[in-house]
């Protein structure tokens, strides 16, 4: 247990160090990032179970890792134009043509079958019936 307290103090100050790079020069947000994590630390302060300390410790380091590669402070320099911090840190992506007309190969239709006819009934109610809500007919 006592291994695993300071891992979590050890994980808590890298959060820290983590905010303080990833936005540096930004008060509000340094201020609302160090209160949002000293309050999830302090909420679970008393926690004994050791897989959920094990989670929390797994789950703070996620965030400790998507902060680092996944924030860019941008600041505006003028109307229009901002100048953004990218780190060696901070993942690169290709960026891709979107095209409307793509066609996914490999993926299945979301589970709705196919209407055979019109009508939201898949054409099996005529136009002229109308649905009684106080009658049920079963099948």
């Amino acid at each position: 247990m006592a291994q695993l307290r300071r891992e979590a103090l050890r994980v808590f100050k890298k959060l820290h160090r983590t905010r303080q790079f990833v936005f540096q020069g930004d008060e509000r947000t340094l201020e609302a990032g160090r209160r949002e994590i000293n309050e999830h630390f302090r909420k679970n302060r008393n926690e004994k179970n050791e897989d959920e300390i094990k989670k929390m410790i797994a789950l703070a380091k996620d965030v400790d890792k998507e902060l680092r590669t996944s924030v860019i402070q941008a600041v505006q320099e003028k109307e229009g134009v901002y100048q953004l911090r990218i780190t060696e840190e901070t993942t690169r992506l290709d960026n891709v043509v979107f095209n409307p007309d793509a066609i996914i190969e490999g993926l299945k239709p979301s589970g709705r079958k196919e209407r055979t006819s019109g009508g939201c009934c898949g054409g099996q109610m005529s136009s002229k019936e109308t649905i009684n809500p106080n009658k049920v007919r079963s099948n």
